[in-house]
């Protein structure tokens, strides 16, 4: 048996495209045991069993699996499979969705061990300690955090594949000092940063294997302006016409010396992530938020209107207190600020967050099963509840999307939400889902309900749909379209026949 095969930490990712951060930090420091070690990825769109006749190949004798929101389901029924056909394979698990024990997911009950918090110190130490025999006598471990000056950076472990293929996630700190509820970076003591030198010694290393496209993880890149004027120096130097930076930025901390620094970018080479969450003072309040709305919308108009940076936002449907029309007026104040992509979250049900203090007076009720989203509220009914779930799916489609441009101001007019839930609730009639629906048909969808349900010109309409059709260079012609093209078909057919009759 192969040593490296020892020991395997896995996930499976939402997605190919994205990468297993956390295992990497957990292999750089490995130390010794890196050899008898190895990163194996997934997605959760992948068979069980094909995981599992995989990951038990080479007869490991650790296997450890990085959990989460979005992967606690999957996880789960590959480490059942796991203990049906190799019982004496030891799991160990990690990761948020298993580190607020007794709070835990089925998944922890057929595991041998829990880590929860910090691994890079704990996990080596461990899989060490079972290799030699000595077993643990308690299931669930406190991970110790280290210091950041004392842990191996994991860059280099990013393979080729991945830098060709896949995100390539960085750092440069750690913690978040806000105590937002709904939020597990509230349980953080402080914030910690990463030594500038060493972590821009790394970033020249990936922008020498061709890295071009960086998305930082930070929970707050701009609270420490310095570090992040740094930063940006750092990069503005080795600026390029690929080069592509994402940041989660704080909304209403943007002073003079930032923004000298972001109008020096080229459009197009900056994401800023923007959590605004809800705009209602009430609700800030109770769920810890601190958040001052004028200086979040004046930053999110500069940013708009003096550089060049995509800017996405997010606000949160569900949260205590919240109602279908609260909400409406947090969307029309953040569409009004015109930033290029609202999600529209829905909230969730995250193990540890301070928010599940709410739950029995605000009657919150959520999914037992992951990724536990809310369902009802003291407020907010099952029905309005789907009913912005589809908004939501819809919006991302055409208001997120970039395809409807010249269509979307046609839709969203002087009262944004309610026009949208209006058109949303007629597309779910009209198509019977949220999904597989084609852009052409959607294309006709948006035609009929604008002329019929919104009463808008048709003339107008279809001049605004023609512009988005021919940005989507989509093949054929439009229901729609068709019909007129028939019709003057005809009328040219009957204006000839006549011609031809008097000749």
């Amino acid at each position: 048996m192969s040593l490296k095969s020892n020991i395997i930490l896995s996930t499976l990712n939402a997605r190919y495209m994205h990468t297993a951060f956390g295992l990497r930090y957990l292999f750089a420091n490995f130390g010794k045991l890196q050899q008898q070690t190895t990163i194996i990825e997934f997605t959760i769109q992948e068979l069980p069993i094909n995981i599992v006749e995989q990951l038990l190949a080479d007869n490991p004798k650790i296997i450890g699996f990085s959990v989460y929101i979005w992967n606690v389901s999957e996880v789960n029924n590959v480490v059942a499979m796991i203990k049906q056909i190799s019982p004496d394979v030891i799991i160990v698990l990690g990761g948020p969705e298993v580190s607020h024990h007794p709070d835990v997911p089925p998944v922890t009950d057929i595991a041998d061990y829990v880590i929860s918090g910090p691994g890079e110190l704990s996990l080596p130490r461990l899989c060490q300690q079972l290799l030699n025999q000595d077993l643990p006598e308690q299931k669930f471990i406190t991970g110790e955090a280290a210091p950041l000056e004392s842990l191996v950076l994991p860059y280099e472990y990013y393979s080729d594949e991945d830098i060709r293929n896949r995100l390539i996630y960085v750092e440069a700190s750690r913690g978040c000092p806000f105590k937002c509820e709904f939020c597990l970076s509230a349980l953080d003591k402080t914030v910690k940063a990463f030594s500038l030198q060493p972590f821009f010694d790394a970033m020249d290393s990936l922008l020498a294997r061709g890295v071009r496209n960086f998305k930082f993880i930070d929970r707050t890149f701009n609270l420490k302006i310095s570090t992040s004027i740094a930063i940006l120096e750092f990069f503005l130097e080795r600026m390029t016409d690929d080069l592509y930076l994402h940041f989660e930025v704080v909304p209403d901390n943007l002073p003079d010396k930032l923004k000298e620094a972001l109008q020096r970018f080229p459009k197009h080479s900056l994401q800023f992530e923007i959590g605004v969450q809800t705009f209602d003072p009430e609700i800030q309040d109770l769920i810890s938020r601190k958040q001052n709305n004028e200086k979040t919308k004046q930053n999110l108009l500069w940013l708009r209107e003096n550089t060049g940076a995509h800017l996405h936002t997010d606000l949160i449907f569900g949260l205590p207190s919240d109602t279908l029309d609260n909400f409406g007026d947090s969307f029309d104040q953040l569409v009004a600020l015109k930033p290029h992509e609202i999600q529209m979250g829905i909230l969730k049900r995250l193990r540890g967050a301070p928010l599940n203090r709410h739950n029995e007076t605000y009657q919150l009720r959520y999914n037992p099963e992951a990724p536990y989203n809310i369902l009802t509220t003291k407020d907010i009914s099952f029905t309005e509840m789907q009913r912005v779930n589809r908004f939501a799916r819809f919006w991302d489609m055409i208001g997120n999307s970039g395809r409807f441009t010249n269509t979307l101001p046609l839709i969203l007019s002087e009262q944004p939400f309610k026009n949208f839930m209006q058109l949303s609730d007629e597309l779910f009639l009209l198509a019977g889902s949220t999904w597989k629906i084609a852009l052409k048909r959607l294309f006709e969808l948006l035609y009929e309900i604008l002329t019929t349900q919104f009463n808008l010109s048709i003339e107008v309409v279809k001049e605004h749909l023609a512009l988005d059709f021919e940005r989507a260079k989509l093949k054929g012609i439009p229901g729609y379209e068709q019909t007129t093209v028939a019709k003057k078909a005809s009328k040219q057919g009957v204006a000839n026949k006549r011609q031809l009759m008097h000749n």
